[in-house]
């Protein structure tokens, strides 16, 4: 579940159009108050590191990247059905390796460039073949036609029924001006210019990236679409979360999109709403190779002691649901629900059986969500006479792991997907060349059933798969 916390200043709000990201994908519509100014103030808890959209992977820079820029399709706020974007409708061929997109009409870019099916193309074949960061998404695509200025296909090296759901993604491809790509190529693709720059197609503009301290959002007046309610949004750069509080209770922002303590909702400041809404940030405990879950009885105990339904409510309130598989909820409801063993008697004749059990935790950042997590668990394992202890990775630990000759047990990380398909988390995080398989392990008939429910149209046997 998405948390935003906000400053009332009217009894009424409005969304406020823009495609905030927060933890989770593009999924959510986020509410802020009206003000007198139309100017929305956020903090985001660590800078941009690019603007250019098919390099950025942080989530806090692409919820700001979404707002400037659009791609073919995306998902209805709220829900994982996927809707066209700069494409009105689309048609998939029976093999399932052609899609043909009808484009929207009377569109252009921030630059007054006409925006068609050769922008397109041309953007595509940037992200795919220039080798920058998210070129994976389109590594599919073997051809790409413009039969006319309102039609692109795609054709791909092999079926993919999760396609579409690449393209809406919030990392998925957009369109730039071919004019701003043109005139800022110095030998790099404009990837340089794209770092700090952005003329897309959306209902924002760029108009001002100062590095570490603040960036700023100016609507589009000449936006294609539902003009959106805020003349300006002001992006501030305040890592310290309490800062960010004490700043939101003085009026010098108007919202906190993440990382507001779980435990201080309940106990608001007047003139202080919550919304909230379903989102796809499951947090997972990933299990280093040769460590003491190795023993399937250590393991067993250690599942029962750490068993959410047993603290989920401490730690996240109203706020949070109980995973009933590997994929958030909204994205796979399982036929046989994760059933975790509840016999604490059990667990601690185990543990006396096997002696002495030491257990570290990784803990993927300093956010208050983390460490409110690590000490509930290590509170339960103690009662079954597990020492557990945790502590923060420093930044970016997490993703070489599998290179660290002293690494923790257990890593907590919040494990999202790319977008809203089993295939996005299966592939990234399960399989043996995943990029976000943080130790490494190596199981290939995992791999086997991810690549054979990759392939499948059929949702329900796709699922009892991934299940």
């Amino acid at each position: 579940m998405q948390i935003c916390a906000y400053r009332t200043e009217r009894s009424y709000k409005r969304s406020f159009g823009l495609r905030m990201l927060g933890l989770a994908l593009g999924l959510l519509v986020w509410i802020a108050p009206v003000n007198a100014q139309e100017v929305l103030r956020i903090p985001y808890v660590a800078d941009i590191g690019t603007f250019d959209p098919d390099s950025g992977f942080e989530v806090g820079g692409i919820s700001a990247i979404n707002n400037v820029y659009e791609g073919l399709v995306d998902y209805e706020p709220g829900s994982t059905r996927i809707v066209g974007l700069l494409a009105r409708s689309w048609e998939i061929s029976d093999d399932g390796l052609t899609y043909t997109f009808h484009l929207v009409d009377g569109v252009k870019f921030h630059d007054g460039t006409p925006f068609n099916a050769a922008t397109v193309i041309n953007s595509f074949e940037r992200r795919r073949d220039r080798g920058l960061n998210l070129s994976y998404f389109l590594a599919n695509v073997k051809d790409m036609r413009a039969p006319d200025d309102s039609t692109v296909v795609l054709t791909l090296s092999d079926p993919q029924p999760w396609f579409l759901d690449a393209l809406a993604s919030p990392w998925g491809p957009k369109i730039i001006s071919p004019t701003a790509l043109a005139e800022h190529d110095n030998g790099d693709f404009a990837t340089t210019w794209l770092n700090e720059h952005a003329i897309g197609t959306g209902p924002f503009k760029l108009s001002e990236f100062k590095r570490g301290q603040r960036y700023v959002l100016e609507r589009n007046d000449d936006y294609w679409g539902d003009k959106p309610f805020f003349r300006q949004i002001q992006i501030s750069v305040v890592p310290d979360i309490s800062q960010q509080i004490l700043q939101l209770q003085a009026g010098a922002i108007d919202a906190v999109p993440i990382n507001y303590p779980f435990a201080q909702l309940t106990t608001l400041p007047g003139g202080l709403e919550i919304t909230a809404a379903p989102s796809m940030i499951p947090y997972y405990l990933f299990v280093k190779p040769n460590s003491p879950l190795d023993d399937a009885e250590v393991r067993s105990a250690v599942l029962t002691a750490i068993n959410p339904a047993l603290w989920v409510k401490d730690a996240f309130g109203e706020f949070a649901s109980l995973s009933r598989s590997v994929y958030p909820n909204v994205m796979l409801d399982p036929v046989n629900p994760i059933r975790f063993p509840t016999d604490l008697e059990a667990a601690k004749a185990a543990i006396t059986k096997r002696g002495a059990v030491n257990l570290v935790i990784g803990l993927h950042s300093a956010a208050p969500s983390y460490s409110r997590i690590a000490d509930l668990m290590i509170a339960q394992l103690a009662l079954i006479g597990v020492k557990a202890t945790a502590y923060v990775l420093p930044s970016g630990a997490a993703y070489t792991l599998k290179d660290d000759p002293n690494p923790p047990d257990l890593l907590l990380t919040i494990a999202g997907p790319d977008a809203a398909h089993p295939e996005t988390q299966a592939k990234a995080f399960f399989t043996k060349d995943g990029p976000l398989n943080f130790f490494g392990r190596v199981l290939p008939e995992a791999d086997a059933i991810v690549d054979q429910a990759g392939q499948l149209t059929d949702v329900k046997e796709r699922d009892a798969l991934y299940e």
